[in-house]
């Protein structure tokens, strides 16, 4: 018997030897956590329903350079890592050459030990790669760097050879209600790519009027793109409506709103109708008046989904573009974002429970920044199930500061205590990198590793098939059923 079990663990190193960190039971720790896994959770498909990644790059399958144009270029969590370590910003998103940028990321990389941005590189390198058999560092720099490369040029490596090796099935981007979806339309004509890309309406420019005459120029935008003349603020309302009924013809059924919290401020017609003809009139709107219009546009944006039928997303607590000397130097979503402590629970509450008396709260998605609000968002969920849809209102995925190990089984956890995680949606990317599908991976290995270690323990039943079958819930049968892609 000991000697089958040494023959048997001889035969594993063997197979896996080259695996050297991120192994075939990466995060798994007992035999029920692999069976999870590998029987229930690995191979389904991918409902990436909300990300960032440009749908140019889709429709006209853009093809990679290099490691630093697919991998660094815009990613934010790398390059604060970086800046932490004191790499000069012209390494990071400065002039230095594409090698040199990869070179400084190699060398920060060790020092990214119990960083989400350890497992993820090399999870990455992995998949779709295939790199297993070297930690990645200065010393491995150049030979990763040139594999890699070398990879980007063979036909399954451009950006929809990529997205088909990850067996993707939906990919939902985020738009805004003045883009003309060109690319979304060219690719639902091209029955070549089997994969939906599906646009996402973000209309968070539409609530910015404190922004003064950028706020005036995206108003004409928007009138541009949906052919109305607005002069007042009907017409703006029309405009919107009209580009929602667009999106919509063009297969969207998410809207996605990035808030440091939801504004539900009472206000008036009358009193938003002034303060709209104000500020196109280019008078500055006080704090007041900002909030109310913010306050009767997002109301409104909430009235839309539901008429269509849509699932709305609410991204809450980022504290956003904190240091103004490297604002003003490079922009926004350039790593200088952070947790907030905004009031979220009571404005939450109160924005729900006025669509709800007018029966017009759509299938609702929140996510929160701070952990501190974990149990106040899986709790107020329950007071707005509706005993129709099963998880209408859903306590979305550990998101941007929180979609690593622990954050991700926090938010497990808080669901789980407080509501049904077998109703639970499951993971996104929310990321700009075509690189990052690998996230759906790590999600899921955590979650076979919650599931089989409770197995063990006894917590919950030692019968596979019945978790099994939550765990092929989570990760994608009610994605499925939950958005209306298919229909």
């Amino acid at each position: 018997m000991v000697q089958q079990e040494l023959k048997d663990k001889k035969l594993y190193l063997e197979k896996f030897m080259t695996d050297i960190f991120i192994t075939e039971n990466f995060l798994l720790t007992n035999d029920k956590s692999v069976e999870l896994y590998h029987r229930f959770a690995k191979n389904h498909r991918i409902i990436d329903y909300h990300c960032h990644i440009p749908p140019k790059d889709i429709a006209e399958d853009r093809r990679f350079e290099n490691m630093t144009q697919i991998w660094l270029a815009g990613d934010h969590y790398k390059w604060r890592a970086m800046r932490t370590l004191g790499v000069p910003e012209k390494y990071i998103t400065g002039d230095s050459t594409d090698w040199e940028k990869f070179q400084a990321w190699a060398k920060t990389v060790p020092k990214t030990l119990r960083n989400p941005l350890y497992h993820w590189t090399h999870m990455e390198l992995k998949r779709p790669f295939g790199i297993s058999d070297v930690l990645l560092n200065e010393k491995t720099a150049k030979d990763v760097w040139e594999t890699c490369n070398a990879k980007l040029k063979e036909k399954d490596f451009s950006t929809r050879g990529i997205i088909k090796q990850f067996n993707v099935e939906v990919v939902c981007t985020t738009d805004d209600p003045i883009d003309n979806l060109s690319y979304h339309q060219q690719l639902k004509k091209d029955k070549s790519f089997p994969v939906r890309v599906l646009p996402a309406f973000r209309a968070d420019m539409a609530m910015n009027i404190e922004r003064g005459e950028i706020f005036k120029n995206y108003v004409e935008k928007l009138g541009a793109a949906s052919d109305i003349n607005i002069t007042s603020y009907n017409d703006f309302l029309d405009a919107l409506q009209k580009r929602h009924a667009f999106f919509h013809s063009q297969g969207c059924r998410l809207s996605d709103h990035g808030l440091e919290t939801v504004y539900v401020e009472d206000f008036n017609e009358v009193e938003i109708n002034k303060i709209f003809s104000n500020a196109m009139a280019g008078k500055k709107s006080d704090a007041g008046s900002v909030l109310k219009f913010k306050s009767a546009v997002l109301f409104q944006l909430c009235l839309m989904d539901h008429r269509a039928g849509w699932v709305q997303q609410f991204h809450l607590g980022a504290m956003r573009n904190t240091n103004p000397r490297m604002y003003r130097e490079l922009g926004p979503d350039t790593g200088y974002d952070s947790i907030g402590d905004f009031p979220i629970a009571q404005p939450l509450a109160k924005l729900f429970a006025k669509l709800e008396d007018l029966d017009s709260l759509a299938k609702t998605i929140i996510y929160n920044l701070n952990p501190a609000d974990n149990e106040v968002m899986a709790s107020l969920i329950g007071n707005f199930q509706d005993g129709k849809t099963p998880g209408k209102i859903q306590y979305g995925s550990a998101w941007w500061f929180l979609d690593q190990k622990d954050g991700i089984e926090r938010q497990l956890n808080a669901l789980s205590n407080m509501g049904l995680l077998s109703q639970f949606v499951g993971m996104l990317t929310d990321s700009r990198s075509f690189l990052s599908y690998p996230r759906h991976e790590y999600f899921r290995r955590i979650l076979c590793e919650i599931l089989g270690r409770e197995m063990k323990m006894g917590l919950i039943p030692d019968d596979i098939d019945l978790v099994g079958s939550m765990v092929n819930d989570i990760c994608y049968n009610n994605a499925r059923k939950y958005f209306d892609f298919f229909n």
